[in-house]
Formats: structure tokens, sequence, C-alpha cells
């Protein structure tokens, strides 16, 4: 059973787009607009090319293919603008969230947030969603060497959740994600969304156990 996952284990990690929150259709609605601006349409692969990218390496990525006149600095910021208001009303939490959350609260397993977005969005979205005090640790994969699907976010953050990995439960929503918590010697729960339905068989091959709501662990 999906809930044998949880013995044993003192730490719980979780990406946030696409895992505790209802969001990646926001960021292809992002890239969508900010394209725009330079004159080009999003291109199909896009989302797949980007996938695991920290924040910064996006920015790298998108100054590169696209040949973007501004400054990283200047990339990103325009991204944390547009994205912050769409994290504050837009953006919900995933079914079984909150309920998940207060039980590891409860029961006190630690938990983190393993993100390749900005610091300023993930504040945003913890903030308007009201999740922080549930939560012990935020790392994003600008804090680290390299982000997804290498293991160095997850390995961070059980590192400062002082958990050894082998006592560490990842829950994330796409292939590189997935491999990320693995390849730092974890377990991996996938979680269905919309934007990588077309990934699913990939995702249950990869990872440990699979849950369309958070109420199916609880």
């Amino acid at each position: 059973m999906i809930k044998n996952l949880l013995n044993g284990k003192k730490a719980i990690l979780f990406d946030l787009d696409g895992t505790l929150v209802d969001s990646m259709w926001m960021w292809k609605q992002i890239d969508i607009e900010f394209l725009d601006l330079f004159g080009y349409e999003c291109p199909d692969d896009l989302q797949k090319s980007i996938e695991g990218m920290s924040f910064s390496e996006t920015a790298v990525y998108f100054k590169e293919r696209f040949q973007i006149p501004w400054s990283l600095d200047e990339i990103k910021a325009c991204w944390t603008q547009m994205s912050i208001d769409k994290y504050r009303y837009e953006v919900p939490l995933k079914s079984g969230v909150k309920e998940f959350l207060k039980y590891c609260k409860e029961n006190k397993i630690r938990t983190g947030i393993a993100t390749s977005n900005g610091r300023d969005m993930v504040d945003a979205v913890v903030e308007s969603l009201q999740i922080g005090p549930y939560l012990d640790e935020i790392v994003t994969a600008c804090e680290v060497k390299a982000g997804k699907p290498e293991p160095d976010i997850y390995l961070e953050v059980a590192r400062r959740l002082e958990t050894d990995p082998s006592e560490c439960l990842v829950f994330e929503d796409v292939p590189a994600g997935i491999l990320a918590g693995k390849r730092a010697g974890m377990q991996v729960i996938a979680v269905e969304d919309d934007f990588s339905k077309l990934m699913k068989p990939e995702k249950l091959e990869l990872a440990d156990g699979f849950i369309d709501s958070y109420f199916d662990i609880l």
C-alpha cells in the first residue's frame, strides 16, 4: 500500500509547482507571454527542454536559445513579477495538501520544499496559501550546484533537516524531479498533474508509488 512508504520516514520533501500547488499551467502561460514580447511563438518542446532546470539555468537557456537582448537579472525579474500575482491570486493547493501537511506536523515528521523556482516566488505562494507554519525548510535550485535531475537540491534539504536521505520521502510531479530524488537515495512518490499526464507511464516506472491526491496517503 502507498501508505507503507511513510513507515520509518523522518522527513517529507516536496517539489512545489505541480506537486504542492496546481501551477504548471501558469508557467506555460508565462512562457507564451514572455516570448511574445520578443516576437516568438512558444515552441512545443520548450516545457520538456527546461524540465528540472533551476530558475537561473532556465534564464540562461532562454537567453541563448531565443537571443533575448536582456540581461539574466532582467529576465528573472520579469518572470518574478509575472508569476507573483498569479501565485497570490490564481494558484490553489493540490487536493489534500493542507491535510497531509497537518498530519506531518502532528506526527513530528519534518518537511521541506525543494524547488527550481526563485525564492521571491516561493515566498509569495507559501504566504498566500498559508502553509509556512507547516514547513521546516525551503531550498531553491539556485542555492545548489546543479538543478534536477541531479540530486543536489534534495541532498541539501536533507542536510538542513539533519535527516539521512534513506529516511526521507519525496513527492514529485515530473520525471526529472523523480530522478533527482532517487539519485539522492530517497524513495519517491509521483503526483498526478494535468500538465504531466502524457508522462504518466514514465513517472510510474521511475517512482516508488503514485497518488492522484494527498488524501490517498492519509
